[in-house]
């Protein structure tokens, strides 16, 4: 059987696939390709009045990849609303080595110099894949979303898959695709070269 690392996952994603376990304690990981998936249009990215009031007076403070491995932890950490995580051992093992080969990256966000939200994802070629957030203050992942799709509009990408919809991702302007429609924008977005950084 073929060793799944970081180079696999990575095969995963260009294929339109993703991992997901069945809960933090689970040693597996499994496979998923959605008949339908989500995805956040760039340029349609919905920023409420008073949000945009919240970036507009820098509330917060937003880096890109400062603290990877500590938004992964954020992301897993067991919440009121959410007791359960499909990020386990495996999963955080294997962000952080596509983190280590440039592949992987967060955006965080402070107040008072404390992380008070991020996001992390995959990067390959002109798509992103948006894998999880969190928040630990109002507002806080939005900015994070907010920032990472500037930033992915000023390098040149043309995808933000979110993988399923949410009602909190469809206010922010996420759509729902077919499959078939999902992996023709992946292949546009593919052969597009770019990076996350910028040069």
């Amino acid at each position: 059987m073929e060793r799944f690392d970081a180079n696999v996952l990575l095969d995963c994603y260009r294929r339109g696939v993703f991992p997901m376990a069945e809960s933090r304690e689970d040693r597996g990981i499994f496979l998923v390709d959605p008949d339908v998936r989500g995805i956040l249009p760039l340029e349609g990215l919905h920023i409420s009045k008073s949000l945009r009031k919240v970036i507009r007076k820098e509330e917060f403070q937003v880096s890109f990849d400062k603290c990877f491995a500590e938004v992964i932890d954020e992301c897993a950490r067991e919440t009121a609303d959410r007791p359960d995580t499909w990020i386990n051992g495996g999963i955080d093992f294997l962000y952080n080595q596509l983190h280590a080969m440039g592949h992987a990256h967060s955006v965080e966000v402070w107040k008072d110099e404390k992380l008070a939200g991020g996001l992390y994802g995959v990067s390959v070629g002109g798509a992103f894949f948006g894998e999880s957030m969190f928040s630990r203050a109002t507002n806080a992942s939005k900015v994070a979303l907010y920032h990472l799709v500037e930033r992915l509009k000023m390098r040149g990408y043309t995808l933000l898959d979110t993988q399923f919809m949410t009602d909190h991702l469809r206010s922010l302007g996420g759509v729902e695709i077919i499959r078939a429609e999902f992996h023709d924008r992946l292949k546009e977005a593919l052969a597009i070269q770019t990076s996350f950084h910028p040069a």
